[in-house]
């Protein structure tokens, strides 16, 4: 019997990141950049490798559309950014860009959740933020966009001082950006649920937390304490899609997470991902991408 591989799941710090996204160029950055960096999208998006692939992150990040939009995701779920929009992550969740238009303005922005460890703030960020909770909507549609582009100005302005004796002003500032956003925003329209589009949401949040402890619709179904034939009938309705055929996606975007930021061996990732035999999660990786798993941890891309 093959032994279960222990490596624990790689998470990009912010400076890998770069190097993940971005091909000989590299942004400026400042004293702070691994704990705290903000910059405006434009400075970023040309020159950036679209679509840039599955990875996850050792930061918490957000960006804020002023102008055009983004394509991106959030694990196996796609988001349309448009301007007034706040979409954000925390950190160790999958996520990819897919789309960015030309026109494209805003704000980026990534930092540890440590910062707001200082005598002045008592933050707990998901449980007084909660669009940062993991199974929160990502997306917020901000209300009084008047009060929230001065604050990511004024932390942009402190980011370019680079000047550390001033770094703590920074989390109290992005604690009153966050307080601004929750309490002037609405939900998008399609964001509001009915039973089936909530148990979709729920199984969508236990295929990434558990997709390498259970290996079954059946598993994943107990868990949710539901019959399977209950969740599928629930995840057809708000998806599209069976119960089993996102469990499938789930473990392509792992898989692909794993060959691009892991020395593993294809043969123990096929392990990793659903007890593969490595010739059957060869082909099962190219029925669903088009590449072998080789070919896709060599791509260009």
């Amino acid at each position: 019997m093959k032994k279960p591989i222990n490596q624990s799941i790689p998470k990009l710090n912010p400076s890998q990141f770069d190097e993940h996204i971005f091909s000989d160029w590299r942004p400026i950055t400042y004293p702070f950049y691994e704990k705290f960096h903000i910059e405006r999208i434009e400075y970023y998006k040309n020159h950036l490798n679209i679509p840039v692939q599955p990875h996850r992150r050792s930061v918490y990040f957000f960006v804020y559309v002023t102008k055009g939009k983004i394509i991106r995701s959030n694990g196996l779920t796609q988001y349309e950014i448009l301007a007034n929009d706040f979409f954000c992550m925390p950190a160790d969740q999958i996520t990819s860009i897919e789309f960015l238009s030309d026109d494209l303005e805003g704000f980026y922005c990534h930092f540890m959740p440590e910062i707001f460890q200082i005598a002045q703030l008592k933050i707990e960020l998901e449980n007084d933020f909660p669009f940062f909770q993991l199974t929160s909507q990502p997306l917020v549609r901000v209300k009084a966009e008047n009060k929230i582009i001065p604050l990511l100005d004024i932390l942009f302005q402190e980011y370019q001082q680079g000047e550390v004796n001033r770094f703590n002003i920074i989390p109290l500032y992005l604690t009153t950006l966050f307080t601004e956003i929750l309490y002037n925003f609405s939900q998008p329209a399609q964001f509001i649920t009915n039973a089936s589009t909530h148990l979709a949401q729920r199984y969508k949040t236990a295929l990434s937390t558990f997709v390498y402890e259970k290996k079954t619709v059946q598993e994943f179904a107990d868990y949710l304490a539901v019959s399977p034939n209950h969740l599928h009938k629930c995840v057809k309705i708000a998806t599209g899609k069976s119960a089993h055929e996102l469990l499938e996606d789930m473990r392509v975007l792992e898989a692909k997470v794993l060959l691009r930021q892991t020395n593993l061996s294809i043969s123990d990732i096929a392990f990793k991902i659903g007890k593969f035999d490595p010739s059957d999660f060869s082909r099962f990786f190219k029925s669903k991408t088009k590449y072998t798993p080789l070919q896709y941890r060599t791509l260009k891309i």
